[in-house]
C-alpha cells in the first residue's frame, strides 16, 4: 500500500491557491476570461515542472485564456515564487479542464433517456 504524501498535496493546493490569486488580481490581458478557474494543479515530485488545469465558464473563450494564460507564464512563475516558498519555482503547463463539459453533456444526455422512458 502506498504511503499518502501530505507535503505534495499542501504543495499543489498552495500553488493553486497563489496561481487563482495571481490570475484574478493581477493579470490585466483582455484575452483571459473573468471567469477562469484553477480546477487543479499537480507539481512533479522534483518540483521541476507543474501542470494546470484552467476551466473557463464560456467554452467559446477558452483558447484565447489558454494563449493569453501562455504569454503570461513568466509572469505567472516569478510572482509564483515571490508569494510560495520553493526550492526550485516550477515550470507552468497549462491545459484546458473539459471535465465540467463532460459532466453538462452526460447530465443532459442522462435527462434525455430519462425523458424517453416516462413518454413510453
Amino acid at each position: 500500500m502506498r504511503k499518502v504524501n501530505h507535503r505534495k498535496s499542501r504543495i499543489n493546493s498552495e500553488v493553486q491557491r497563489a496561481l487563482s490569486e495571481i490570475i484574478q488580481g493581477e493579470l490585466k490581458d483582455p484575452r483571459i476570461d473573468p471567469l477562469c478557474s484553477i480546477t487543479a494543479v499537480l507539481v512533479s515530485a522534483d518540483l521541476k515542472n507543474c501542470k494546470v488545469w484552467v476551466s473557463t465558464y464560456d467554452e467559446e473563450s477558452s483558447e484565447e485564456t489558454l494563449a493569453g494564460l501562455r504569454s503570461a507564464e513568466g509572469f505567472l512563475r516569478s510572482r509564483l515564487a515571490q508569494l510560495v516558498n520553493l526550492r526550485n519555482t516550477p515550470e507552468l503547463k497549462f491545459t484546458l479542464d473539459e471535465s465540467m463539459a463532460y459532466g453538462a453533456k452526460m447530465a443532459k444526455l442522462i435527462d434525455e433517456t430519462v425523458k424517453k422512458d416516462e413518454a413510453k
